[in-house]
C-alpha cells in the first residue's frame, strides 16, 4: 500500500505537498475478494436486545444479553457497565480461539491476561463482548450460510456481527458513540482489525498476537486461514498461497489509518512470526507519518510467546485512554 502526495495551494500562494489518505474503498474491495462482500444495510433488523441475566459488582454491572444481527440470527454477548456517571467511552472486546468464547474477556476464564473487557470496565469503559460464530453459546452453521448465499466466509459474518455490536453500543444511553475502541487477542486481534477496516466508527484498534504478513505466516502457506471460520476462498481461489492473495495486513491497517492502531507482537510468537509484523509496521510508518499522525501508530515487541504480558497490556490500555478519554 502506498500513500499519495498531492499538491495544493496554501494561503501564501505557494504549492505545498500533503498526503492524500489511502483509498479505503479500493482496499476494502481487495479484502472482499477473499472474504466475500459486506452485506448491505437492507440486512439489518432491529437489535431487539434481550436480557438473560444481570449481576452487580463493586466496579459496576455485568449483563448477559442476546441481540439480533439479521433475520433469524441472534448473538450471545456480555455487556459490562461501570459505575461512572455521564456519557463514557466504550470498547468492543473480542475473544481468542477458545471454547468459552465471550466468557474469557469478562473474567470467567482462567487467564487473567485475556480479561480485557473486565480490565477496561474497571477503567470506566462500557464493554461489549460477543461470541464469535461457533464459539461459546453461539451455534452457527457456516456451510448453510454459504449455501444460502448469505456469506462467503466466517470472517465476513464476524465483521457484520461486530458492526451490529457497534450499533448496539451507540444505542446505549451510557455510551458516547464517538468514542469506541475495539480490542482482542489472537483471533480477537485480527477480528478487531478486519472489523475496524470496514467500520470507521471504531476510533482505536488494539491487536495482540493478531497478525503478520501473509508471506511470513508459516512460510506463506495460508491453509490455517482457509477454514469456514475464516476465509475458505483462500484455499479454493488462491491456493492457500500468500503470493496469490489479493490483500495483506498492511492493506488492512491502511484502511484503518489515520485512526489509532496498537500492535502487541511478542518476539517468540509461534503463530505470527514477529519479523512479519515488523514488515507490516515498516510499510505503515510512512503512511501515518505522511498523514501527520505518527503517534497514532504504535507497536511493541515483548520477549514472550503467544501471550499478552502485563506491561504491554498496561501500554495498550493507556493507548486507548489517550485517544478516547478527555
Amino acid at each position: 500500500m502506498r500513500y499519495v502526495l498531492v499538491l495544493v495551494a496554501s494561503f501564501t500562494g505557494v504549492a505545498v505537498a500533503v498526503a492524500a489518505p489511502p483509498d479505503r474503498a479500493a482496499l476494502l474491495r481487495k479484502m472482499e475478494l477473499a472474504m466475500g462482500p459486506l452485506p448491505g444495510a437492507d440486512r439489518k433488523v432491529p437489535l431487539d436486545v434481550k436480557m438473560v441475566s444481570e449481576e452487580s459488582f463493586e466496579w459496576g454491572t455485568r449483563k448477559k444479553i442476546t441481540f439480533a444481527t439479521e433475520k433469524g440470527d441472534r448473538v450471545p454477548a456480555w455487556l459490562l457497565i461501570p459505575k461512572v456517571t455521564g456519557k463514557r467511552p466504550a470498547a468492543l472486546c473480542l475473544h481468542q480461539t477458545i471454547t468459552i468464547g465471550k466468557d474469557e474477556p469478562v473474567g470467567l476464564g482462567k487467564q487473567e491476561s485475556k480479561q480485557q473487557a473486565l480490565h477496561l470496565a474497571i477503567r470506566g469503559y462500557v464493554c461489549l463482548a460477543p461470541d464469535y460464530p461457533s464459539f461459546g453459546e453461539y451455534k452457527y452453521d457456516f456451510p448453510a450460510a454459504f449455501q444460502a448465499g448469505l456469506y462467503q466466509s466466517g470472517t465476513m459474518k464476524a465483521i457484520w456481527n461486530n458492526m451490529r455490536a457497534v450499533d448496539l453500543l451507540q444505542s446505549l444511553p451510557e455510551v458516547d458513540g464517538e468514542r469506541i475502541a475495539v480490542i482482542g487477542h489472537s483471533l480477537g486481534g485480527h477480528n478487531s482489525m478486519f472489523t475496524a477496516a470496514f467500520d470507521e466508527r471504531l476510533k482505536v484498534v488494539v491487536s495482540s498476537c493478531g497478525f503478520n504478513s501473509f508471506h511470513k505466516y508459516y512460510g506463506g502457506n495460508l491453509k490455517g486461514w482457509s477454514s469456514d471460520r475464516y476465509m475458505p476462498k483462500i484455499a479454493s481461489e488462491f491456493g492457500s498461497d500468500a503470493k496469490k492473495m489479493p490483500f495483506d495486513f498492511d492493506d488492512v491497517v491502511s484502511a484503518i489509518a489515520p485512526r489509532a492502531f496498537f500492535a502487541m507482537s511478542p518476539m517468540k510468537d509461534s503463530n505470527f512470526e514477529v519479523s512479519g509484523v515488523k514488515d507490516v509496521i515498516a510499510k505503515l510508518e510512512p503512511i501515518y507519518q505522511a498523514l501527520g499522525v505518527p503517534e497514532k501508530l504504535k507497536a511493541v515487541y515483548p520477549d514472550a510467546g503467544h501471550e499478552w504480558p502485563e506491561p504491554e497490556r498496561k501500554a495498550a490500555y493507556e493507548f486507548i485512554d489517550r485517544w478516547l478519554k478527555p
